[in-house]
């Protein structure tokens, strides 16, 4: 989710301070405190800050917290500029370490020696916001008279302290201004802002772990109101955020002493089997009390472990097998919206995923794919089988997932075979299963098969035109009687199934060819729907937008106004999946900046784009992580308008140059293998891309084994 803020609009001078109670006994506590430890309310209050060396080493051992609260700071800033106010960042000892702020207030904070380098806890300046939130480890406001030293008294002052996933303080985060411009929407402007950078602080320390976002109101996920869990392999919680510690009533340490079945009576496999797919939608689990939630799940491990007894390879495959045309299942925020036909209603969203319309998800503004949906509609749950038409990576099994779950059998099982990437002598058991020792190898018990695992749902049969031409026969028979009979047995099993059949190949040459069956294409072929290549929608935007969402919910980046000109130059060969993975990779890369540039993109890629569509300037080197300002106090960085004016007067693009879309295929994939060096299955990821469609494009005999 991109971070952003209601404006904060100040009222006119002399406004009233806010409501006394119940904060009157909480500021006489505060009071009583700074007496008790012999500050005088006269005191006058000069500069003594730390010298210079002490504030670097502070500095330098809270640069993780300024890396993380900088760009929060500077999204505060922009609702506050010009309201005679500054926002002011503090280590847990209440030490100032970076302040920024309109000029003119700036000077004025710094005679009352609100500046860096100063420790603002309540020892020092008595009832102060920053010192009193620091204490009583709670979000803290201070107006005015509330202040312990008269000094300060001109002053109102919001603060909201930053906690780190095991509830360890890190700081606090403050807004300070003239109390004649008080507002009451202040305090919830700093809090909102200290919890985005726990956020971040905790997306951080647990970026290779599953990460639950629930809320008992599933439009509140992805949201700022969203309660965030961290989850071990093994099912025990690591950490969390504040907005789940407020919605399950539980401290920190209480929490981390459960686990995810004893909390939530689930486990990270049924997670990850639930979310291994986009399209997911959140899971409606319940606590001890009964109170229901709904869960999204987000889960990017850079390697591949091993999960609740799940191995490697399979862990992979839950996690690799996500169709990225869109967006993962961590992106609840644009999953809940309803695309071009406008957003979902709190009321409809309140009714849990059964409210859910993948259909809808999929709406991003293209005409083409518009017409597609109308027609899917007009035919759900009328018994028709789809044939889905279109080019690899194009998104068909996301297609048909939509289909299956805004469908009466969403509740049933969707089963997805790709008949092109399972060995020609193992795709009938896979398909029609078998008994024990039909065969060598054959698994102790036998194997129901696909179809009866589909019983009652829907049947994906993708790449159907690679299917072997006797296989196609039993198929047939299989769908017409609606039975299927396993390898090594006598005996029929009923299955009640919906086919929807995919493939990137021109089904009637096969049929001229004799290589796929006349009376299963029409079997197949209820309603034919074609799939637009990414080069021909008109909504990459859109696409591009939903990716990054997904990979950088919390910070998500915008692309600079060059890479998005050559992006929709760009023929996309891998279509969707080509570009989710190179978006992925940018999202990394572009990592605490906000425009993704050149810079990000990888070599390779930037290479394939050069020779596709020519005259490519590279954008300069990304900058580093941001460091600490110079010691004085400072206005504001420019904002993000100045950023993308910069980014906008990058020199744009010679026309592309004339040549077939094969060859920039083919050319592309001998580049990436002679990159990989003919390492075929790492081509194939690095271009979002099948082994068997890289044999196709080069016209190779694929091996019989790798």
């Amino acid at each position: 989710m991109k971070a952003s803020m209601p404006t904060i609009e100040t009222e006119a001078p002399g406004s009233p301070a806010p409501p006394a109670q119940p904060r009157q006994a909480f500021i006489e506590r505060s009071h009583q405190r700074s007496e008790a430890l012999g500050l005088k309310r006269h005191e006058k209050t000069g500069l003594d800050p730390l010298i210079r060396s002490d504030l670097n080493l502070a500095r330098e051992r809270n640069q993780r917290l300024y890396t993380h609260a900088a760009p929060v700071m500077q999204l505060l800033y922009e609702q506050i500029v010009n309201t005679e106010s500054m926002i002011v960042l503090t280590d847990a000892q209440g030490t100032i370490l970076h302040a920024v702020g309109d000029d003119s207030f700036l000077a004025r904070a710094h005679r009352v020696a609100l500046a860096p380098g100063e420790n603002w806890a309540e020892h020092a300046k008595g009832t102060n916001a920053i010192g009193t939130a620091l204490f009583e480890e709670a979000p803290t406001l201070v107006h005015g008279g509330e202040h312990f030293i008269h000094a300060n008294n001109f002053l109102t002052c919001s603060a909201s302290p930053i906690f780190d996933p095991r509830g360890n303080m890190l700081g606090v985060l403050d807004v300070t201004g003239d109390h004649r411009g008080y507002h009451q929407h202040t305090m919830g402007l700093v809090r909102m802002s200290a919890r985005m950078i726990e956020n971040h602080w905790l997306s951080d320390d647990y970026n290779n772990r599953l990460r639950l976002h629930f809320h008992s109101r599933p439009e509140f996920i992805g949201t700022l109101l969203e309660g965030i869990l961290v989850v071990s392999p093994e099912g025990r919680v690591l950490g969390a955020n504040r907005a789940a510690l407020d919605q399950l009533g539980m401290s920190g340490a209480e929490l981390r002493m459960r686990s995810l079945s004893s909390l939530l009576g689930t486990t990270p496999a049924a997670i990850y089997d639930h979310f291994r797919m986009p399209l997911s939608p959140p899971m409606q689990l319940s606590l001890p009390t009964g109170q229901s939630l709904f869960v999204s799940a987000r889960f990017d491990w850079p390697s591949r472990p091993v999960v609740a007894g799940m191995r490697s390879a399979e862990m992979a495959d839950v996690v690799d097998a996500r169709e990225p045309s869109a967006v993962t299942s961590s992106a609840p925020e644009a999953e809940w919206r309803g695309g071009a036909a406008g957003p979902v209603t709190p009321a409809d969203a309140a009714g849990g995923a059964q409210r859910f319309s993948g259909l809808q998800y999929l709406r991003t503004g293209d005409p083409q794919l518009e017409t597609v949906i109308q027609k899917v509609r007009r035919v759900l749950d009328r018994g028709i089988p789809l044939l889905v038409l279109g080019e690899t990576g194009t998104g068909k099994e996301l297609l048909a997932r939509a289909v299956h779950h805004d469908s009466a059998r969403s509740r049933q099982p969707f089963v997805a075979v790709n008949c092109a990437s399972i060995p020609e002598s193992l795709i009938e058991a896979e398909l029609f299963g078998y008994e024990e020792g039909a065969f060598t190898g054959a698994r102790r018990k036998g194997a129901p098969g696909r179809l009866v695992q589909a019983n009652g749902g829907t049947l994906f049969l993708d790449e159907i035109g690679d299917m072997p031409l006797p296989l196609q026969a039993r198929l047939l028979r299989a769908l017409q009687e609606r039975s299927v009979t396993p390898l090594g047995s006598t005996k029929s099993i009923a299955v009640d199934i919906a086919v929807i059949g995919a493939t990137h190949r021109n089904l009637r040459e096969m049929i001229a060819a004799q290589t796929f069956r006349e009376d299963l294409y029409y079997r197949l072929n209820g309603l034919a729907l074609r799939l637009p290549a990414l080069r021909e929608r008109t909504d990459i935007e859109a696409i591009v937008r939903r990716i990054l969402q997904a990979e950088r919910p919390q910070d998500t980046p915008e692309l600079s106004p060059q890479v998005m000109a050559m992006f929709r130059r760009y023929q996309w060969p891998g279509n969707i999946r080509q570009l989710a993975n190179v978006l992925r990779t940018a999202a990394v890369m572009s990592a605490g900046e906000r425009l993704v540039t050149t810079a990000h993109l990888s070599d390779d890629f930037l290479e394939d784009m050069q020779r596709a569509v020519g005259g490519l300037t590279p954008a300069p080197a990304p900058a580093p992580a941001p460091a600490w300002p110079p010691f004085e106090m400072h206005a504001a960085l420019p904002g993000p308008a100045a950023a993308a004016a910069s980014a906008a007067a990058a020199a744009t693009m010679e026309p592309a140059t004339a040549r077939t879309l094969e060859q920039a295929e083919i050319d592309m994939i001998r580049a990436t293998l002679d990159a990989v060096g003919g390492n075929i299955s790492l081509a194939s990821k690095q271009l979002g891309i099948s082994r068997n469609t890289i044999y196709r494009r080069l016209r190779w005999n694929t091996p019989a084994a790798e």
